[in-house]
């Protein structure tokens, strides 16, 4: 297994999880694969949980403070931070748009999502989940019965969860005024922050605003505390590179356990499942195609205006391509810089400060797919995400998307505070698995895509860029080995 690529281990390890439930739901094995094989699953989850919170921290006050002088680069930084934020929120915006019109979550069989739901409701309860759309099935009795069915909790605990769920819900509720969800982000206690996943976004504020500080300070001061941040987020990507050595085998028992307890011992459910996730893909598909052949040579357009349709797509080709086998923006940066230097013409000292910085906080497409995922897994769910949830969806991937790491993988953890931070069950990532890969790939040329884009917008603004049109893109472009 050591000679076969990462990726291609962590498809196997899908692969089999897949076939795994599908003969354990035949053979009426679910429960045994529930007691013996989930439980490595949720060790995968609580691993990536344990970093999340830390990474994100670390990541957001590496890109900020990464900026430098803000005498110097105040402005160049302002337009690039402006530029990459509007279009983080755009993607976002557009998957929410598109996920919300397709509804692909909502073409499962219904009684599966019933299931679903009865389960998500079982969940909250065990968690002190707030449930915030106001649906509770464990009132009724008849999908008591169901509950009773698929969970080993009695009537008289599920009838307990049900009430204590929505007497927090009301109490909350009537507490709460029209600005709570600003006071919300701004924290009092930070450690307190740290240790509830539920507080992600106060987590992320703090981050803004202690890299936003180091700007301030004198570099004799800031420079040892940069560096410390710097080496401690990268011990935080090591560890997730080494929890990932061991993702197919974790894929294998979370993916296995989750359409296990999902599907029980009626197959059809499974296929129902797989259904869902065909229309998830396409909507996904569709968002990121539009990023990258309407959205940005629109902005090219309006913004460049020396650089045609096909010109763009011809002096972008090497990094779009690398972007894809790679799954990583960091991996694809050099490539990055030499097609947009050599090819786009834009001078050095735009792409080695608009690029790298993007690298680390410009993840559009991560972004948009991130919440085509949440409302899509809300969806199968039967969960009806509020106005206010999905508004909270747009802040926390945009802001998340400052601390994602530009290495393949990393927004699977970005993912996991974009559902907490709308109480939804992190462990449903599992779902997504299978489609996950070859979907990373094209989001990060969406990424990729992102960042010459906006780096050619700063260089036009600034007056350095000098495009040739008949410059020949493939004898320009050479990536140094080291």
């Amino acid at each position: 297994m050591k000679k076969i690529a990462l990726h291609w281990q962590i498809i196997i390890g899908l692969i089999l999880g897949i076939v795994w439930a599908l003969l354990s739901s035949t053979l009426g094995w679910s429960q045994f694969t529930i007691d013996w094989i989930a439980p490595f699953g949720k060790i995968f989850i609580n691993l990536l949980k344990l970093i999340a919170v830390p990474l994100v921290l670390f990541s957001i006050i590496n890109g900020v403070s990464s900026i430098g002088d803000p005498k110097s680069l105040g402005r160049m930084g302002g337009k690039t931070l402006a530029a990459y934020l509007v279009t983080t929120v755009i993607a976002v915006s557009l998957g929410l748009l598109l996920v919300n019109l397709i509804k692909p979550g909502k073409l499962i069989d219904e009684q599966s999502r019933i299931d679903n739901r009865i389960g998500y409701e079982v969940w909250a309860a065990d968690n002190n989940v707030e449930i915030k759309d106001g649906i509770n099935y464990l009132q009724d009795p008849e999908f008591m019965e169901r509950a009773q069915r698929i969970t080993d909790l009695s009537r008289s605990e599920l009838a307990d969860a049900s009430v204590s769920e929505k007497m927090q819900t009301a109490n909350k509720t009537k507490s709460s005024g029209p600005l709570q969800p600003l006071v919300d982000i701004v924290p009092e206690n930070f450690f307190a922050s740290l240790a509830d996943n539920g507080l992600m976004l106060q987590v992320i504020f703090f981050g803004l605003f202690f890299g936003i500080a180091l700007l301030f300070i004198p570099v004799a001061k800031s420079g040892p505390v940069m560096k410390a941040v710097d080496g401690i987020m990268e011990v935080f990507l090591k560890m997730v590179d080494l929890i990932m050595k061991a993702a197919p085998f974790f894929v294998f028992a979370l993916l296995a356990g989750v359409v296990s307890q999902m599907a029980g011992d009626d197959v059809g459910k499974v296929v129902e499942i797989f259904k869902g996730l065909s229309w998830y893909s396409l909507t996904v598909f569709l968002g990121l195609a539009i990023m990258i052949f309407l959205f940005y040579p629109l902005l090219f357009k309006l913004f460049v205006r020396a650089v045609s349709y096909l010109g763009f797509f011809k002096a972008m080709g090497p990094a779009q391509t690398l972007a894809f086998s790679t799954s990583s923006s960091a991996a694809t940066l050099p490539v990055t810089l030499e097609c947009v230097e050599d090819n786009l013409g834009v001078d050095k000292k735009i792409t080695s400060f608009v690029l790298p910085i993007g690298a680390t906080i410009n993840m559009d497409g991560t972004c948009l797919y991130q919440a085509v995922a949440v409302v899509f897994l809300a969806q199968i769910h039967m969960i009806d995400l509020t106005l206010g949830q999905q508004l909270t969806i747009v802040l926390t991937a945009t802001l998340a998307s400052i601390g994602t790491a530009a290495v393949p993988s990393a927004g699977l953890v970005m993912l996991i505070i974009v559902m907490e931070s709308v109480s939804l069950n992190p462990a449903w990532i599992a779902i997504i698995f299978p489609v996950d890969r070859i979907l990373d790939m094209c989001r990060t040329v969406v990424n990729v895509t992102g960042d010459a884009t906006v780096s050619s917008i700063i260089a036009k603004s600034e007056g350095m860029m000098n495009y040739n049109p008949n410059k020949d893109p493939d004898e320009a472009w050479e990536v140094d080995e080291k």
